[in-house]
């Protein structure tokens, strides 16, 4: 029981990101995200992906993709709209 928690907490907890892609697209504007943070984040999910990947746990590889998948979202989202500013 805890594991499937887990499991569903995993994949939920980087749906988070949706409201942030969706606030800069409606402002038509990245400037309140700072892109060093974002690409260090981006960054350190990339290099945790080959460890999740390989483990066996369900809940650190459910959460390792979907979080790289949504936050590989935000990124390419403040990229868009921080050089369409210029």
């Amino acid at each position: 029981m805890v594991t499937k928690i887990a499991f569903i907490a995993a994949i939920v907890l980087p749906l988070w990101n949706i409201p942030l892609i969706v606030r800069i697209v409606r402002r038509k504007s990245s400037q309140d995200i700072s892109l060093l943070w974002a690409f260090g984040v981006w960054g350190c999910l990339l290099l945790m992906f080959p460890a999740a990947l390989k483990s066996t746990d369900i809940v650190w590889k459910a959460f390792n993709i979907s979080n790289l998948i949504l936050f590989s979202a935000v990124v390419f989202t403040a990229v868009l709209f921080r050089s369409r500013k210029k």
